[in-house]
Order: structure tokens, then sequence, then C-alpha cells
């Protein structure tokens, strides 16, 4: 990632704010004699263990076709991000640009065996139902529990800690506060471009350094 101390972000707390808020990744291999391997799942955050730890699942057979284990790999999550019109800033010259805020987290992942694969799952589950009005656990009936403990079969789960990371938040702090403040606004307004998102997301930002 093209390096740039204006957009740095360095913040574990932060970074950990944008694994919580966007836990759709993208997982990436480099894999010998194979090449680069993708594949996208959802990630949590492990809040019982100290620093930036990963928890997760793959299908089978992504973890062959990753070598999952074996070897380095990055996760990237991602968080708001959007087109940012020149038209905006209320200045001259200007350019056109994107704002983003994006963590490449990397770490050998650690495979778990079946029970703590199942109790992940379960974790997994929890975390995405528990907002839901009825939620639909894992264990919520025995027919129920006993076809997750089927399941989980097909699929691995791992734990990565986080060893390194590099992180970027853009979000027009190069920028005046009162240019900034006119892009969240047109962010905002009705348009092509209305990104409430990633104004919110500038305002925090925006806010941190005051």
């Amino acid at each position: 990632m093209r390096p740039n101390s204006d957009f740095a972000l360095e913040d574990v707390e932060r970074i950990r704010e944008l694994v919580e808020q966007n836990p759709w990744a993208t997982i990436v291999s480099s894999v010998p004699e194979r090449g680069l391997v993708v594949s996208h799942y959802p990630v949590l955050l492990d809040d019982d263990a100290e620093g930036l730890v990963l928890l997760s699942h793959v299908g089978r057979p992504d973890e062959r076709l990753h070598e999952l284990g074996a070897h380095e790999c990055v996760v990237i999550v991602y968080g708001p991000q959007g087109y940012v019109s020149p038209g905006w800033y209320g200045s001259s010259p200007a350019v056109p640009t994107w704002n983003f805020a994006v963590a490449h987290l990397y770490g050998t992942p650690e495979i778990l065996d079946d029970d703590e694969n199942l109790r992940v799952l379960e974790r997994l589950v929890s975390h995405f139902e528990s907002p839901m009005p009825e939620p639909f656990l894992m264990n919520r009936t025995l027919e129920n529990a006993d076809y997750a403990a089927r399941i989980v079969h097909g699929t691995v789960g791992f734990r990565m800690r986080v060893e390194r990371f590099e992180a970027k938040e853009k979000m027009s702090q190069d920028k005046s506060p009162e240019a900034v403040e006119r892009v969240i606004d047109a962010l905002r307004r009705q348009g092509p471009y209305r990104n409430p998102e990633l104004a919110d997301r500038m305002a925090q930002a925006q806010e941190q350094q005051t």
C-alpha cells in the first residue's frame, strides 16, 4: 500500500473498530506453484486474546487451496469508501479523489480442531443473529444443534494473530476544515455520490484531528 503519513492509521483501537464494524474480509495467500489465492469470509476479533487476533473459518477445500497454517497470509478489511468530486472543495485548482479506510492484517493462521471450530461458528452466528428480534442460534433446538455439529466438518476454523499491519484512513485530512465540511455536506445530500456512511467516517476523522 502506498505510504502516506498524512493518512496512516496506526491506532490499534481504530483498527479494531474497523474490523468490528466491517467484518466481511478478503483473505489473500501466495501459494507456491499456485500463485495468489483469494477468498472472502466474515471475521471476528478474539476478545479473550491480547492484541489483534482474528477468528473465522473457511469452507472446504479453501484451507487446502490457501495452505492455511503453512505460511503468512493477509486479511483485508475496509470501511466506508467513495468518490469525492473536486467541485465540492470550493477552491481551485482541484482534482477528483477517492476517500477510504482500509487495513491489511498479516499473520499465519492457526488451524482449529473441530471442537474449537464449532465454538467459533457458534460465536459467529450469535454475533450476527443477536440484533434480530428472534435470534436463530445454532443451538436453538436439538435438531438444529445436531445439524450444526454435522456441517462443522465441511468447514475449517482458524485463529490468526496479527503480527503486523498496514492501514490507511484517507478522509481529506490534507484539506482545510472548511473544505472537509463542504465534502461531508455534499456526501449527505441527494445525488449520484450520496454516501452518508463515508460522511460520518470523515466527521469522526475530523473530530480526532481537533
